[in-house]
């Protein structure tokens, strides 16, 4: 399950997440392949979020196939920070759980 060793974790689970930009997001998926923690999914984004995007976010969207990333277990983030670097679209940062 783990990418990174234990001690590259700087958090305890439930205490940072990652934030996703749906604006920067293009689902490329590096985020979940380095996530030791299985925080991502890549899937088509929900309409609702397609819907509050800008015209050229949304032409984007389409061009990558419609998907991004989203965190449904974003409560097991433990801040190691591999998505953050491993993002080419700059599209994640690191927060305090629930706040944007």
């Amino acid at each position: 399950m783990s990418n990174a060793s234990t001690s590259a974790c700087k958090q305890p689970a439930g205490v940072i997440a990652p934030v996703v930009n749906l604006k920067r997001c293009e689902g490329k998926g590096d985020c979940a392949v380095v996530c030791p923690e299985d925080v991502f999914e890549i899937r088509r984004i929900d309409t609702a979020d397609y819907q509050q995007l800008g015209a050229l976010q949304r032409f984007k969207l389409r061009v990558h196939g419609m998907k991004v990333a989203y965190t449904p277990n974003a409560d097991a983030c433990r801040a190691c920070g591999l998505c953050v670097t491993a993002c080419p679209e700059h599209a994640i940062t690191l927060a305090r759980f629930g706040m944007p």
